[in-house]
């Protein structure tokens, strides 16, 4: 196994972790820490692989579902907290169902769907609202009485929606065509 491959294992390894710590209020801090290493872990398996010429298919696999995991797990442990309207929830875990269905329809025609820039916007738009959210805007209300967690959350909605919609027109053609 690569190292590209190991590094987005240990993401896939910090999400029971980071539940443990989200769960139990006195490691309450260390749960936005693991999270926030954990989605820091993204981009350095990505670099890793370019560099190191290690992508392979099982990382091809691996990666988004690491990613659509470590998200949806925060989304949903946020809801049960009440920390964010189920609503939410369920628009950016109901776009990752959809663009993962549309991208094994296009697996089965022999096709490979990219991610495209929006997707990794969206991407880094959760990752920050999520964390906004699980510090309770408080870095940010030093500053500002903005509720910057929420603006970066209906953000993180608005693009995962717009993201989800972009890639099902940019590939239906495609899906279309090919037979």
């Amino acid at each position: 196994m690569n190292y590209a491959n190991k590094i987005t294992l240990a993401r896939i390894a910090l999400i029971p972790l980071f539940m443990l710590c989200f769960l139990n209020q006195s490691s309450f801090l260390f749960a936005i820490i693991i999270f926030a290493v954990a989605a820091g872990t993204d981009k350095l398996d990505g670099y890793v692989a370019r560099k190191y010429n290690q992508i392979t298919n099982l990382g091809k696999l691996l990666d988004p579902l690491a990613d659509k995991l470590l998200i949806a797990v925060a989304l949903i442990l946020m809801v049960q907290e009440n920390m964010i309207s189920s609503w939410i929830a369920v628009i950016i875990i109901g776009r990752e169902i959809v663009i993962t269905a549309l991208r094994m329809v296009a697996t089965e025609q022999g096709i490979a769907l990219a991610a495209d820039r929006y997707g990794k916007i969206k991407m880094v738009l959760q990752v920050a609202a999520i964390i906004a959210i699980l510090l309770n805007n408080v870095s940010f209300s030093l500053l500002t009485e903005v509720r910057v967690d929420l603006v970066l959350l209906w953000l993180a909605a608005g693009v995962t929606l717009l993201s989800g919609l972009n890639y099902i027109v940019m590939n239906y053609q495609l899906l279309r065509t090919e037979k």
